[in-house]
């Protein structure tokens, strides 16, 4: 079973009433509790607890600052975001804007992006993913603070298409 298929198994019990998938193979073992708390996986005699975080929402200000012309007209291109394109998670872990410590950050706000651009990297159980994006744009936002934990399916880049 690779990852791609325990990211599967771990959606579909999430977006279901099962209280707990279990999967014995030769080699492995993995159970999957749906808990508020955390998720416990098996593999062979080792146990892992993955903590579940809730998904964090990006804070919109509620009313634009009152000042000039400038203030308000950023205001209303915040709240016009029905065009835009959020370029998700692909899977929990922890999202990163660098690709190591002492390199530059991927991708900036403003920054051009193509189909298979890497927008950021995803560590997940030690192994560290790029993502990239599969939309192309030009990139308005980033929600996710770097070196946080991610949710899958959460939003983590807003991309304007209309700006390619």
């Amino acid at each position: 079973m690779d990852f791609k298929q325990i990211q599967e198994l771990i959606k579909i019990v999430n977006k279901s009433n099962i209280g707990e998938l279990r999967i014995e193979d030769k080699e492995f073992t993995i159970t999957i509790k749906q808990k508020k708390e955390q998720v416990i996986q098996m593999m062979g005699s080792q146990v892992q607890q993955v903590p579940m975080l809730a998904p964090s929402m990006p804070q919109v200000p509620t009313s634009a600052p009152a000042g000039n012309k400038k203030d308000e007209k950023a205001a209303v291109s915040e709240t016009d975001n029905s065009h835009l394109v959020a370029i998700k998670s692909p899977m929990i872990g922890t999202f990163y804007r660098r690709s190591s410590p002492d390199k530059p950050i991927l991708v900036e706000i403003g920054d051009e992006v193509t189909s298979g651009t890497v927008v950021c990297i995803i560590e997940a159980m030690k192994l560290f993913n790029e993502i990239e994006s599969e939309i192309k744009g030009k990139i308005v936002k980033v929600l996710v603070e770097d070196a946080t934990p991610v949710e899958y399916d959460q939003p983590l880049f807003l991309v304007d298409p209309n700006e390619s």
